[in-house]
């Protein structure tokens, strides 16, 4: 057996059900979560359609690198999206199932675990960069997001003897679960730091088409661009359908970037079996090909948190994000508590935020936060945030 697999911790919805154990929610409300950021908002007819009329492509093996219509609806959606006039489709993108499949074999690829590598990576986080390094043979490094700048993450803290042994760094923007957005100068240091130690740069940026300013949040390859990089040297983006299109069920995304990581990427996923079903190929073109579905689905969000945003704000720590699907709020004491209690008195499940960050520096970033997935319809997400209301008062006005 893989003695790397027991440095694996539970994954915060296993440790979710065990935190519920024994709890017994109000059978006065319907239950309403707010804790897995899994998409509620109908998949678009059109793409059913698509894949529904691919069903041929079930009798051909697909090539790993995927057909070069797709690549090239990869192509044109990044020109659309971020003005990348010079990507080239057959060097530079592949694609993959899902963003997370293809973040956790990234590190796969790209860790030499004979050099005591590190993989630097935001705290909180999504697990699956804690995993991917593990599992690489590599010693994660949690660098710490900062409240009092709109949860950048403070990549000043992070020791230059680190930064020395760093072969892989993952970045998360617009962030999960905070939401925030990074800037063009953080990038710059970013991509100084990447020079000087020669790590690889994988930007997951799974939720950059929910936001709720004008100026739509800035890629990762678009940074690099604006900063005389066209070549995307150490870098490679990931992007998926899944939160922009709501087909979690479809795993469907793709990757973009310096050309040798892609080049080696693609050998990686040859040989590990990782090919696009031409099913999945043919609705992926029919849903890149489209925005004003995206639009739309933007749009149902807006609409949400415009409503729940502030009528959470009365009572907790909490404020509109730059993008993405979560509310990241502090409950002024247990995070865990705070959700056992939630449910047992209101049947709204939100997930700890101490689950999503791991112990750095003596502290755990995420004590004392909750975060909550506004993906149910308006009227359920409202109704959960008037009970939530309901249980944080009560609880103030029993202390």
């Amino acid at each position: 057996m893989n003695p790397l697999l027991s440095r694996l911790q539970p994954y915060p919805f296993e440790r979710l059900r065990q935190l519920f154990v024994g709890v017994t929610p109000n059978p006065a409300y319907t239950p309403i979560s707010l804790g897995i950021g899994e998409p509620k908002h109908p998949t678009p007819e059109f793409i059913k359609q698509a894949l529904a009329g691919a069903l041929g492509g079930l009798a051909v093996y697909p090539a790993t690198a995927g057909e070069p219509k797709l690549r090239d609806t990869f192509r044109h959606w990044l020109q659309t999206r971020y003005a990348l006039m010079a990507v080239d489709a057959n060097t530079q993108m592949l694609p993959v199932n899902g963003s997370r499949e293809a973040l956790f074999a990234f590190a796969q690829t790209v860790i030499d675990p004979t050099k005591k590598p590190v993989v630097v990576c935001p705290n909180p986080f999504y697990q699956i960069y804690e995993g991917a390094a593990l599992l690489a043979g590599a010693e994660p490094y949690y660098a710490p997001c900062d409240p009092a700048r709109n949860f950048a993450v403070d990549w000043d803290s992070v020791p230059l003897e680190v930064w020395a042994r760093t072969q892989l760094l993952f970045v998360c923007s617009p962030g999960n679960p905070t939401g925030a957005v990074m800037p063009l100068q953080e990038w710059k240091k970013l991509f100084e730091l990447s020079d000087k130690h020669g790590f690889v740069i994988a930007s997951d940026e799974c939720y950059s088409e929910i936001f709720f300013r004008d100026e739509p949040p800035l890629g990762g390859l678009q940074a690099s661009v604006k900063l005389g990089r066209p070549d995307f040297k150490n870098l490679v983006s990931f992007t998926s359908l899944s939160k922009r299109s709501n087909v979690p069920g479809m795993r469907s995304g793709f990757v973009a970037g310096d050309a040798a990581l892609i080049k080696k990427f693609l050998l990686y996923r040859t040989y590990h079996g990782s090919a696009m079903s031409p099913v999945i190929q043919q609705a992926s073109i029919a849903a890149w090909g489209d925005e004003q579905h995206v639009v739309e689905n933007r749009n149902l969000y807006r609409e949400k948190f415009a409503q729940v945003t502030p009528m959470l704000a009365e009572v907790m720590d909490v404020q509109l994000p730059d993008a993405g699907f979560y509310l990241w709020a502090g409950v002024g004491g247990s995070d865990t508590e705070f959700a056992r209690d939630l449910l047992a008195q209101y049947n709204v499940t939100v997930l700890p935020g101490s689950y999503l960050a791991r112990e750095s520096g003596g502290k755990n970033p995420g004590t004392g936060r909750i975060r909550m997935a506004l993906v149910a319809p308006t009227a359920e997400c409202v109704e959960a945030a008037q009970r939530i209301v309901q249980f944080v008062q009560s609880r103030k006005s029993s202390q």
